[in-house]
């Protein structure tokens, strides 16, 4: 019984993590951003999947979705699972990046992707 109850409970958190997994993803495959207002973007992942990155004050105010985003990668890992992971500036007008506190990251839903107004798909 105590075998059972370890390998179910192995098999939850193996597919919790797989979940979890399945929500991360690497800089090299940011496609597309648009800028939605001064603390928010959307980003196009692979040409696939939409996320929503949230940052502190007004790190984005005067940008436009043509402005370049800056993104650093840390030493030893490209790959984004929460905010702590993107190091990520925006460059207003060819001027000097400014440095951005990504403090919330998410992973739209097909339907959130298809209600989103034309102008503000990544």
């Amino acid at each position: 019984m105590k075998l059972a109850l370890a390998t179910l409970a192995l098999a939850l958190s193996v597919t919790a993590f797989s979940a979890q997994a399945a929500d991360c993803f690497r800089t090299g495959q940011i496609r597309n951003h648009t800028i939605v207002d001064r603390s928010t973007a959307l980003i196009n992942v692979d040409g696939r999947d939409v996320y929503r990155i949230g940052v502190s004050g007004s790190c984005f105010a005067g940008a436009t979705s043509s402005d370049p985003l800056v993104i650093r990668n840390p030493p030893g890992s490209t790959t984004v699972c929460k905010p702590i992971d993107l190091d990520l500036g925006v460059k207003v007008a060819g001027g000097p990046t400014n440095r951005c506190i990504v403090n919330s990251i998410t992973k739209l839903t097909p339907a959130e992707v298809a209600a989103l107004p034309r102008k503000l798909r990544p």
